[in-house]
């Protein structure tokens, strides 16, 4: 599991980064949400040989998230002060609006934990351009959220389609498709981890 700092786009890759040279064989790379941007871009790292995206980002190079969530606003880009901001440019989710926004199929005090739990996240780190997409060169499997209102699913359906990765979508799920449909999730990772092994 990768701590990310979250403070640049730069530290997060080299976070993971740094794990990955830890790794003694073929590692596969999950990301959830923005951690689709930070396995693209890590994902060129030689230990790596595919990538799971979890109601995620995946850009290309070039590309930034806020400018594709723009052009395919989720819910969350049409709800006005969701996102609060720090005085030093950290943006974070309102505990208020976190349970119907990112977790509206879980349990509510899981979400309220969630929503308190929340780790800040640098402004800057949703609009750095990516300098690598590792999809391009390595297989990639995709989780669209059906009901997510983080991510458009239309724009995980895009990201996946245009990577080509084998794609499965669990309607109903929302952004906390992790936890709310976790042994489906699980079994996308195993299937990816067997497929890589061959």
């Amino acid at each position: 599991m990768v701590q990310e700092p979250e403070t640049s786009f730069p530290d997060d890759v080299a976070a993971t980064k740094r794990v990955l040279d830890l790794q003694d064989g073929p590692t596969l790379l999950v990301g959830h949400s923005y951690g689709g941007s930070v396995v693209t871009a890590a994902g060129i790292h030689p230990n790596v040989v595919g990538l799971v995206y979890v109601a995620a980002h995946a850009p290309d190079v070039g590309e930034d998230e806020a400018a594709l969530g723009k052009k395919t606003p989720s819910i969350l880009g049409k709800t006005e002060g969701a996102i609060r901001k720090t005085p030093d440019e950290f943006t974070y989710l309102d505990p208020a609006d976190f349970a119907k926004l990112f977790a509206p199929d879980l349990p509510r005090e899981r979400a309220e934990f969630m929503a308190r739990s929340q780790v800040l996240a640098a402004a800057k780190v949703f609009g750095t351009p990516l300098t690598a997409a590792a999809w391009k060169t390595k297989p990639s499997w995709g989780i669209v959220a059906g009901d997510d209102r983080i991510i458009n699913p239309d724009l995980e359906r895009w990201y996946y389609a245009r990577a080509k990765s084998h794609t499965i979508e669990i309607k109903g799920a929302s952004h906390a498709v992790c936890e709310s449909y976790a042994k489906e999730v699980a079994a996308v990772i195993a299937d990816a981890a067997r497929s890589v092994q061959k």
